[in-house]
């Protein structure tokens, strides 16, 4: 069996588009001066999908996203290519596994003094969403003048590498420090961290509709 396609969104939007090598971490999409882009990224088998393979057991391990961890190329070939041993099933998965949680808890310990500090904070991770959205979206310049580039690709990339990963941010910072917003920022953060979390499912599974993104969040945070 070939590696799904929702397998390498999940695998890749989890590990937000970098190598799960904790000595490592390389941002693994590559953008050109030209506004192309590709991903270098690698689906790494824990166990190998053939018995004789690197860790190979019994009949092979699955293309399944329980058995696969997000590599850079040099990762991968080192971790393949090193005497038995050397990089043992349980490492991999402890390597995956922390580098997943630290995604996930990203912005949880945050704490700021004021609420114009946690604002500073979330409007520039919305900024950098928007500029991504404007330079790659659907909407965007480039993807309309030539509709048959590979600005999609890209657009699916960025959206799981790093606004999926910047919303966890700000979700995770403002629960931190939700005290210092008033009723009506909290009311517009909660509009937001729905939106956020159907947009994530919508990455991996498609959604026949899922609530957009609140405007009024955004006012809240550039006020």
């Amino acid at each position: 069996m070939a590696i799904s396609d929702n397998t390498v969104k999940l695998l890749w939007g989890r590990a937000a588009g970098t190598c799960s090598n904790p000595i490592c971490r390389t941002d693994l999409t590559v953008l050109l001066e030209d506004g192309r882009g590709f991903n270098v990224g690698e689906m790494a088998h824990v166990i190998a999908s053939s018995p004789n393979g690197p860790r190979g057991v019994g009949t092979g391990g699955s293309d399944e996203y329980e058995n696969l961890v997000l590599l850079c190329p040099t990762c991968h070939r080192t971790v393949d290519k090193a005497p038995a041993g050397t990089y043992p099933v349980s490492m991999l998965h402890q390597w995956k596994q922390d580098h997943e949680s630290s995604i996930r808890s990203n912005g949880t310990a945050l704490k700021f003094q004021s609420v114009a500090e946690l604002k500073i904070y979330v409007a520039r991770l919305l900024y950098e969403n928007k500029v991504l959205w404007s330079s790659f979206g659907p909407q965007s310049l480039v993807a309309q003048a030539d509709p048959g580039s590979n600005m999609y690709e890209v657009w699916v990339l960025r959206k799981l590498d790093t606004i999926v990963p910047n919303n966890t941010k700000i979700i995770n910072a403002v629960e931190a420090n939700i005290t210092l917003l008033n009723s009506t920022e909290t009311a517009s953060f909660f509009h937001f961290k729905i939106h956020a979390q159907a947009f994530e499912r919508h990455q991996y599974t498609r959604l026949d509709t899922y609530p957009m993104f609140p405007a009024e969040f955004e006012k809240a945070m550039l006020s």
